[in-house]
């Protein structure tokens, strides 16, 4: 592992901190960071740095302080405020304490913090209070995991990392393992480092370089010696390419997301679904099709710090029927229920014998090992799932490199439990209410528009991942990449012609690989076209056919499939139009065809309703768009429009806001909102229709 310390970075880090915050933790912060950059050492918000410096009170006295760094920070991006200042003095006392409740420590770190609005510091905030040195880095290398996590890991690190570290063996984090800290290195003052077994790294130095590159050369140590000693690599039985591989779990993932989704008892929300998120390379399929990859795999995590992430094992699925659906179904259903009934037993287990009464966490796996797939990883949005997948990543490499020296050896399930069910750690996950789509998918056509747009970012707003969808070009990555300023992987543009039914099916694929699964259909793509009925032209009323009404039925179509397969529910909003129920003079052409597009999807909300998919219409009076997503509707509609009243284009929507009783212009917006109203089922409806025009008499649904 390479040393990426830059005295010019930090100088830099100087100027830009220094003055509000110090020059300590000005570089503590540098340090960090260098630190949190590299996914070997840590992983998404794990290990924990310090620095102790000095703070003024307001009665402009100094006093010993340290500063680290605080839970839900991550270190790759941390600023100096994400390391809480505590009273150094009042800390160290702690040591003198024969024993110290979670809730105790926590209350004890709160007292003394120099801001009482600052975050909760690190669980292992003690136990930097109580080493000695100025700065101290925390880490979960890989590399030092693979060392620890054998049978012989005590013998091994000493013989491999040598004299100067300390080897000290597990203890549950907290309160005891930072006496037990202390208490080793008073021992060995002299050491450079510390290994807590099946735990990670702990290095110190009396400057932010030294204590970063003591992490650096142990780290490199154990890497060295893994390389060389790996002399037995894992040989798979066959060879999966990533292609079948992504074929496979396009087919399988629907599936397999019904099956983890927990049943609510409620019967406007009946599931608490899952995101999921693929693990899919050569390396990962190699590795699970060898003859030994359940035995190595179907193992603890490498750390307790990746528990509250993973659960303590993964799920295995192997001998699966990918060829016969009704029997992969039931194969998933079985393992599934299999991982559950395990899962139960072990929370008994411990449960009862606990101090006190333990909320049950969910049974589902966040891990899925499938060879001939690959890795599935779990979380309640693209964010959750994405650190398991990162973790997944790390912790398969990590496993085989085990495996080809040695043989693997995690922690006890005591352990573990002890760990997963400790309030410390799920506090770390602590934050805002879930929002109502946060667990959901949806894929939009015709996203592109002004009422495509809105659409989009009102699902984006309240949590949900959104496929944006429309003809391929520029206008659609613009889009995406828009969005995703906002609300960073919920967003992805997919290409997709609704005429074409192999592009639909390929469309709704491209989803699933992405997210798992559909659980929200919004049809908005249309076309318009004006002309009398007498100089009508049958290619032009073709050419709206084929995207009105063939387009959705192929969206139709596809999504009963999709629903079907993934058996719990979903919604259909077909974005229909007023003029269905009141159509307008030369408008006959999109007229009639939004008229069958919108009694095709009433027929859907007949024959979807047996598998909870609701089906509604939302039916808008024109929309004009704003200047950065105009309507396409209104571009071929609107000059037509202004010739007959003599209107420019603000005198247009004047008179169309001023036909409608409330005298309300409708916006892009409003119509999302309506579809919020049925993505969030706040009513038990289908084959529903939400007119949002203001008021117009003639085109009530009737």
């Amino acid at each position: 592992m390479k040393n990426r310390w830059s005295e010019s970075e930090a100088s830099e880090y100087i100027v830009r901190f220094g003055d509000a915050w110090g020059e300590d933790l000005a570089l503590r912060t540098y340090a960090s960071r260098l630190i949190g950059e590299e996914a070997a050492l840590v992983l998404h918000g794990g290990g924990n740095t310090s620095v102790k410096s000095t703070f003024t009170n307001v009665f402009g006295e100094q006093q010993p302080a340290i500063f680290v760094k605080a839970s839900g920070h991550d270190l790759a991006s941390i600023e100096p405020e994400g390391h809480a200042g505590l009273a150094l003095s009042d800390l160290r006392r702690l040591r003198s304490v024969s024993e110290l409740s979670d809730a105790a420590m926590v209350n004890e770190l709160r007292t003394h913090l120099f801001d009482a609005d600052a975050a909760t510091p690190s669980i292992e905030a003690l136990l930097h209070a109580f080493l000695p040195q100025k700065f101290i880095d925390h880490t979960h290398a890989d590399a030092i995991l693979a060392l620890t996590n054998r049978p012989d890991g005590v013998q091994l690190v000493a013989e491999v990392l040598g004299d100067d570290v300390i080897v000290l063996e597990y203890i549950l984090p907290g309160f005891d393992l930072a006496r037990a800290v202390a208490d080793a290195f008073d021992k060995k003052p002299e050491a450079k480092g510390m290994i807590l077994m099946k735990h990670g790294l702990l290095t110190w130095g009396e400057t932010a370089p030294q204590s970063y590159a003591a992490t650096i050369e142990l780290v490199s140590r154990a890497e060295a010696w893994l390389k060389k000693a790996a002399t037995k690599a894992l040989q798979p039985k066959q060879t999966t390419s990533p292609e079948l591989a992504r074929q496979r779990y396009r087919n399988l993932a629907p599936i397999l997301r019904g099956c983890l989704a927990i049943p609510t008892q409620n019967a406007d929300a009946p599931y608490r679904r899952f995101i999921l998120q693929p693990l899919i390379g050569q390396p990962v399929l190699d590795l699970l099709d060898s003859d030994q990859g359940r035995e190595v795999l179907l193992s603890p995590p490498l750390t307790t710090d990746h528990l509250i992430r993973t659960k303590p094992l993964p799920l295995w699925l192997d001998g699966l029927q990918f060829d016969d659906v009704d029997r992969l179904r039931e194969q998933i259903v079985a393992a599934i229920a299999e991982y559950a009934e395990q899962y139960d037993t072990y929370y008994r287990r411990y449960a009862e014998a606990a101090d006190e009464k333990l909320e049950r966490l969910d049974a589902m796996p966040r891990t899925i090992l499938i060879p001939g797939v690959g890795a599935v990883c779990v979380g309640r949005d693209i964010k959750d799932a994405g650190i398991v997948r990162d973790i997944a990543a790390h912790t398969l490499a990590a496993k085989a490199i085990i495996a080809a020296s040695g043989s693997y050896e995690g922690l006890s399930e005591k352990h573990l439990f002890d760990m997963e069910y400790r309030g410390l750690q799920h506090a770390k996950l602590a934050a805002a209410a879930e929002k109502p789509l946060q667990r959901s998918v949806a894929l939009v056509t015709g996203a592109c528009g002004a009422i495509g747009s809105g659409i989009c970012r009102e699902l984006l707003a309240n949590g949900c991942h959104v496929a944006a969808t429309d003809l391929p070009g520029d206008q659609l990555e613009s889009l995406a990449a828009e969005f995703s300023q906002e609300f960073g992987g919920r967003i992805i543009a997919v290409p997709l012609d609704v005429t074409d039914e192999a592009a639909v099916e390929e469309g709704f694929a491209q989803v699933i690989e992405a997210w798992g699964g559909i659980d929200l259909i919004v049809i908005n793509a249309g076309l318009a076209h004006v002309s009398s009925l007498a100089d009508m032209q049958t290619a032009a009323f073709r050419k709206l056919e084929k995207v009105n009404v063939e387009g959705t039925l192929h969206m139709l179509s596809e999504s009963a499939r999709h629903f079907k397969a993934q058996g719990t529910g979903g919604d259909i909003v077909l974005i229909s139009t007023k003029n269905v129920f009141a159509p307008g003079a030369k408008f006959g052409a999109y007229s009639a065809t939004k008229a069958a597009s919108h009694q095709l999807a009433r027929i859907a909300s007949l024959e979807l309703a047996e598998f909870d998919v609701r089906v509604n219409m939302v039916a808008p009076d024109g929309v004009f768009g704003d200047a950065k997503h105009k309507s396409g509707l209104w571009a071929e509609v609107g000059p037509d429009r202004m010739r007959a009243r003599g209107l420019d284009e603000q005198g247009l929507e004047e008179y169309y806001r001023d036909r409608n009783l409330l005298r309300q212009r409708i916006t892009a917006e409003h119509v999302a909102r309506a579809v919020m109203f049925f993505a969030t089922r706040q009513t038990p409806t289908t084959g529903a229709t939400i007119p949002v025009d203001g008021g117009l008499p003639d085109a009530t649904p009737r």
